[in-house]
């Protein structure tokens, strides 16, 4: 099933696809179906209590292709840096790039939502604590880049600049994470393609790594890390990061006025 979060008529709804529209799962409005086009998206992610802030795990360097097309050699253990919650937006939402920057790249990236809590979870067993997939655009603005081991946070935690759905789809739909196809299209031309078997760690070894020495809570979501083939984004680009079985991802780049 394919679940998404959505703005519309004044209020925030829970809804699925059902047959080329949004079919609401709100009681006041459920069963009724509002079309792609008339709703604003937010991140497929259920909202948190108050007092429980949501964990975003994000890897560097987990592709060879890219690590190579980095200059740098493969890492030995996943390379780990923490997201911001407030970086999140949703599909079709504009993604702001500040001016004065020369290099600012998409991160087309397979999102895991974690469903229920994992801790000391062993590799055999990980995929069962998986509530769902979806896809994000883990943008980088390069110029502050400090380097490829340790992103700092005006690279990696900026507002509008980690867009993320358009879909959460439930775990049991996605048999196989590690055979994914990836791709991301700027303008309508294929700048990335790559596949989620090229994964360094693949995610029940991800579940495996950060359960042993931290909780991971319902809601707390892993990006994965990107292939080969990133490509400056400028003011006006069209940026769709898709992954085969999970969705499309339509983000905009725009300007800081």
């Amino acid at each position: 099933m394919k679940r998404a979060r959505i703005a519309w008529a004044g209020a925030v709804h829970d809804a699925i696809e059902r047959d080329g529209q949004l079919e609401l799962l709100t009681p006041a409005f459920a069963g009724r179906r509002v079309a792609f086009d008339d709703v604003v998206w937010l991140p497929p992610l259920q909202p948190l209590p108050p007092q429980r802030p949501r964990t975003i795990l994000a890897l560097g360097l987990n592709y060879a292709d890219h690590a190579k097309e980095l200059a740098f050699k493969a890492p030995e253990e996943p390379l780990v840096f923490v997201k911001g919650e407030s970086s999140l937006t949703g599909h079709r939402a504009l993604t702001l790039r500040p001016h004065g920057v020369d290099f600012m790249h998409y991160e087309c990236e397979l999102a895991v939502v974690i469903g229920r809590t994992a801790k000391r979870v062993k590799k055999a067993d990980a995929l069962a604590f998986v509530g769902g997939y979806t896809v994000a655009n883990d943008y980088v603005v390069r110029d502050v880049l400090e380097n490829w081991y340790r992103p700092n946070l005006r690279a990696k935690n900026r507002d509008t600049c980690t867009p993320i759905g358009p879909w959460l789809v439930d775990a049991a739909e996605v048999p196989d994470p590690q055979n994914l196809a990836l791709q991301t299209t700027v303008n309508g031309k294929v700048t990335q393609q790559g596949s989620t078997r090229d994964m360094i760690f693949d995610v029940p070894t991800l579940i495996e790594y950060f359960s042993a020495f931290m909780t991971l809570q319902p809601g707390d979501v892993i990006l994965t890390g990107t292939p080969d083939g990133v490509v400056d984004c400028r003011p006006g680009d069209v940026v769709i990061t898709s992954i085969e079985g999970i969705g499309a991802l339509v983000n905009t780049i725009t300007q800081h006025p």
